[in-house]
């Protein structure tokens, strides 16, 4: 399975679909499927039957998966979407923004 550019905790930017532009935090990745659930973005409306977590049941409003190709992680010094460097420093892996050469925490 190839490692994926996009890591749990992330600030992306959505780069295609129907929330184009907008910005928010990787809530969870998952790796065979390659998408990643995204903080406020691809939200759906999902029924649901009462439970004791939900005892009213009806319409739920959440977040679903978007594809890793649509994402881009934002530059930590700039703002805007940039591409992902991987730096080896020992047993160490560093990920750099390419556009300002800063080092993605």
């Amino acid at each position: 399975m190839s490692k994926l550019h996009i890591r749990k905790g992330d600030e992306v930017i959505i780069l295609a679909g129907k929330d184009k532009g907008q910005k928010g935090k990787v809530l969870k990745v998952f790796i065979k499927e390659q998408r990643a659930l995204v903080e406020g973005v691809n939200m759906v409306s999902k029924s649901a039957k009462p439970s004791a977590k939900n005892p009213q049941g009806g319409v739920i409003k959440q977040e679903a998966p978007i594809h890793i190709s649509n994402l881009s992680l934002i530059d930590p010094k700039s703002g805007k979407a940039t591409r992902v460097a991987i730096k080896h420093e020992g047993k160490n892996v560093i990920r750099i923004a390419k556009k300002s050469g800063e080092e993605i925490k």
